[in-house]
């Protein structure tokens, strides 16, 4: 070891100090990241802080040069272009502190894959490393003392794990105890750090001293932070109470339910039939969707013993830690978690209390500490071969023989029923409300939403709920205080789920809620920059899923939650309308050819992004937007429900004579007869030269607003079919419908062939035989409207022909069709 930082800074074969302050503070800046380019602006604030003097690039490579000639050979500090790096031989070898993190790094991972002799080892090495406090000479420099802090809760990370790995070997605890004694001092809080001295003591004999150890604890916890110890820490302490652990004792009985079991009886046997047939099934699903709920439900009805893990309150391995500050290892927890839950001492003794019983443990809250529980799970089932686990996650294990249940949104009527039967619980008498199911709907059916939901009740009305769904965090921002924090609020649920993400796929995450109703793997690629991968991660994760379809959602609740986190001008937010804008306008021709169903059925899929798009593009996006779905809503009998967000449109549009066409079109669809926007459209009509681009402007125009001589129509073959209709119509020629049918059925396009046919059977002497196809033609479609006349036409000729049930039939078909789609009477 050449460099000492965990103490005073020392160097090897050096007598005195190494230079004057400054000096000094610079060798221990690099030395955190020798063998690394320290940028030289990050050397000039962590040196001279936020207020650097004047000619401070000259005062560093001062420095440098007084810190060149103090360094012993084979070691020197190089500059590049992109800063200084400090070049030694080895860094983890011949630098103290990077051996110190190096080796606590190494001691967690033996920890956690089982071998807790090995972790001790590494972890006594690790520790043995330090001299006294960290950068304790150089305390002085700007960026000292954030590094002292870090390295200060690493040491303490590693005298947890130590102590965790040293009392599962087993060995004279007395050591142990004193070597604990000063963390505890330092940190008497850290309640961790005082369940492994509890622990210690017990193993020593002293068994008066452990129990007084948490009863100070406890007054402590009260007292500062008005807390009661955590479930973690009352497990220890009732070990303490039990005296010696029996491997074969009784599992304690599972956490008994406050409320009753409403709308999972479906997924309740289906998990019953896993359990029963693998041996290891987790529940997925994302936060709120009541996996915990039904693991416990179904581990009470099953025979044999059952153990309750719960990992909730274990730290994870990234930066979470609980409300109170507390943190720690995740690997070391997890296995103190079993433990504690099984009754037993040190995870050698966890296959022992195990072996040979048929035992279901439920794990809870394995999420944010994945991949230690699978290590775990994995090494248990392998020893224990009575043993089966139900785990649940928002994330599966991914261990081979896993079987998953995903657990999403309740069935409507389910999540009505819960939502009524809490309601009653707060607002005796309750018994159902009309709005019920649309609120239920814009809450994913999440049973935690449900039921936070009909807690305020007891405040709020069905009608400010449903209506408040815009505000829904706010809203639902009160919950059982006794429930974990991250289970208090809808807002705490999805937080939490949040916070296990990695920073790439939190971005992806909040640019995928640019989509509304989901989004297909292309669009997710195009608009958000979504490589398979990472969007496989988030459905791994549950802040996506995957429908049968193949199409991507994000329930409406985490959709809400990631639209708060996208910048602004984030680029996803101008791809999306441009995206479905080239959608739209590939989609315009196939709708009038052979693949028309097909496309049909894909800009139905993307309804609600198109209306979005239609919101959030530019005007003149906006314009192409209408006309390229022009066809689309005239088919789908939309236009009704488009006309509030294209009259929106209008008046965000300055119209010019390019998108005349367009902007006529837009009229059509806000529904307008008369007034200024639509003497404009006639105008930019009427001084047309070149024939129209959307086919369909001609006829929507004259259904609608009359006949406009002087547009030129394309010469397309299903402008020249339409147009035939047209005079056919005005002729009565049976011939004209006759070539407009040849040039519709040689396109393969449905409407127009129907529209034909229906021409044809008004001038033949039978006509049913064409009614009959045009109106499967509409059917098949699914154009209400024409589907509708054709059934009323159909009645009238049935009726002339003396077969009035035929007619009837057809009244009452028309009918319960215009019923269904809502068409007036």
């Amino acid at each position: 070891m050449i460099f000492r930082l965990l103490g005073p800074l020392t160097l090897a074969g050096a007598t005195g100090t190494v230079g004057g302050p400054k000096v000094r503070a610079l060798l221990a800046r690099l030395l955190l990241d020798a063998g690394r380019t320290v940028p030289v602006e990050r050397l000039v604030d962590g040196l001279y802080g936020d207020e650097p003097p004047a000619g401070v690039q000259a005062a560093l490579q001062a420095q440098v040069s007084r810190l060149r000639r103090a360094l012993p050979p084979g070691v020197t500090v190089e500059f590049t272009p992109a800063g200084y790096r400090l070049a030694v031989g080895d860094p983890v070898t011949d630098v103290d502190v990077l051996r110190f993190e190096a080796l606590a790094r190494d001691g967690a991972r033996a920890a956690g894959a089982g071998d807790p002799g090995r972790a001790a080892g590494l972890l006594r090495e690790a520790l043995g490393l330090w001299r006294g406090p960290a950068l304790a000479d150089v305390r002085e420099a700007p960026f000292a003392a954030g590094q002292a802090a870090r390295l200060d809760a690493l040491r303490l990370d590693a005298v947890e794990e130590w102590a965790a790995a040293e009392l599962t070997v087993g060995g004279d605890p007395a050591p142990l105890v004193r070597e604990l004694a000063w963390a505890v001092r330092e940190h008497p809080l850290r309640e961790r750090l005082r369940g492994l001295q509890m622990r210690a003591l017990g193993a020593a004999g002293r068994q008066a001293e452990a129990l007084a150890a948490y009863e100070e604890v406890r007054a402590a916890l009260a007292e500062e932070l008005g807390a009661d110890p955590s479930p973690e820490l009352s497990a220890v302490h009732l070990e303490l109470l039990r005296g010696p652990a029996s491997e074969d004792r009784p599992f304690p009985p599972l956490p008994a339910p406050l409320t009753d079991f409403v709308g999972r009886e479906r997924e309740r046997e289906r998990l019953a039939d896993l359990v029963a047939a693998a041996r290891l099934v987790t529940l997925v699903g994302p936060g709120g969707a009541g996996k915990t709920r039904l693991a416990l439900e179904v581990g009470a009805g099953l025979p044999g013993e059952v153990c309750f893990v719960d990992l909730g309150a274990v730290a994870g391995t990234g930066s979470i830690a609980d409300k109170d500050g507390r943190t720690g290892s995740a690997s070391g927890e997890v296995v103190e978690a079993f433990a504690a839950a099984l009754g037993v001492r040190g995870a050698e003794r966890l296959e022992t209390a195990l072996a040979g019983r048929p035992v279901l443990l439920i794990v809870d809250n394995c999420e944010h500490v994945v991949g230690e529980t699978a290590v775990l799970v994995r090494r248990l089932l392998a020893a224990c071969p009575g043993l089966r686990v139900l785990t649940t996650s928002r994330e599966a294990l991914g261990i081979t023989g896993e079987s998953l249940l995903p657990l999403g949104a309740l069935a409507p009527g389910a999540a009505e029923e819960l939502f009524v039967r809490r309601a009653a619980a707060v607002r005796p008498g309750f018994t159902g409300h009309a709005r019920v199911a649309e609120l239920c709907a814009g809450l994913d059916g999440l049973p935690l939403a449900v039921e936070l939901a009909a807690a305020r009740l007891r405040t709020l009305s069905v009608e400010e709920l449903a209506d408040g769904l815009g505000e829904r965090f706010a809203l639902l921002s009160r919950g059982d205080r006794t429930a974990p924090e991250r289970h208090r609020t809808l807002r705490a649920v999805v937080e939490w789920s949040w916070s296990l993400l990695e920073p790439g796929e939190r971005e992806l995450a909040a640019r995928l809620s640019v989509f509304r109703g989901g989004a297909t793997a292309d669009a997710a690629a195009r608009v958000c920059g979504a490589d398979a991968d990472r969007l496989a991660s988030l459905v791994e994760k549950s802040l996506v899923e995957v429908r049968d379809d193949g199409r991507y959602r994000m329930l409406e609740t985490i959709r809400a939650y990631a639209a708060e986190r996208l910048p602004d001008g984030d680029p996803a937010v101008a791809a999306h309308p441009a995206y479905y804008r080239d959608l739209a306008e590939t989609a315009d021709p196939e709708l009038r050819g052979p693949d028309q169903l097909e496309w049909l059925a894909r800009l139905d899929a993307e309804d609600a992004n198109l209306r979005a798009a239609l919101r959030r593009g530019t005007p003149r996006d906006g314009l192409r937007l209408v006309a390229a779905l022009t066809p689309y809503w005239w088919l789908r009998g939309l236009r009704g429900r488009v006309a509030a967000p294209v009259a929106e449109l209008l008046d965000r549009v300055e119209p010019t004579g390019e998108l005349g066409e367009e902007y006529a079109l837009c009229v059509l669809a806000a529904g307008l007869r008369e007034g200024e926007h639509v003497d404009r459209a006639r105008r930019f009509l009427v001084a047309r030269t070149t024939p129209l681009r959307q086919p369909y402007t001609a006829f929507l125009w004259s259904t609608s607003m009359g006949p406009l001589e002087g547009l030129l129509l394309g010469d397309d073959l299903w402008s020249r079919s339409l147009v035939l209709v047209g005079h056919a119509h005005l002729t009565s020629s049976e011939t004209l419908f006759a070539q407009a049918l040849t040039g519709f059925r040689t396109l393969g396009e449905r409407w127009g062939t129907a529209t034909a046919l229906e021409g044809l059977a008004g001038l033949s002497a039978d006509p049913l035989p064409l009614l009959a196809e045009a109106l499967a033609l509409f059917e098949e479609l699914g154009v209400a409207e024409d589907v509708v006349d054709l059934l009323r036409r159909r009645a009238a000729v049935h009726e002339a022909a003396g077969d009035h049930d035929a007619a009837a039939a057809d009244r009452a078909r028309a009918t319960e069709t215009a019923h269904r789609a809502g068409l007036p009477a």
